[in-house]
């Protein structure tokens, strides 16, 4: 599974089943200003947890990324 496709795949299905107009999703954008809240972020999240059968927030080592690009890479290294 292209872990970057599902990704995005899960930001466009939150936010529209939520009503919340999402940023253009490029590696640099800040997760803030993404256009989702901390409640479609949870559901992100979840979902993906269930796609990919890991959580990477789960480490204890880990820091939370700040752009769109480390959160996908957070679940791409979780992934390998």
């Amino acid at each position: 599974m292209d872990v970057k496709a599902e990704v995005i795949a899960q930001f466009k299905q939150v936010a529209a089943e939520q009503g919340m107009q999402l940023a253009s999703l490029t590696d640099e954008l800040a997760l803030y200003d993404s256009g989702l809240d901390s409640l479609c972020f949870a559901i992100v999240v979840v979902r993906l947890e269930h796609s990919f059968g890991v959580d990477p927030f789960s480490a204890n080592d880990l820091s939370f990324p700040v752009t769109f690009g480390d959160f996908i890479g957070c679940y791409q290294n979780a992934a390998q």
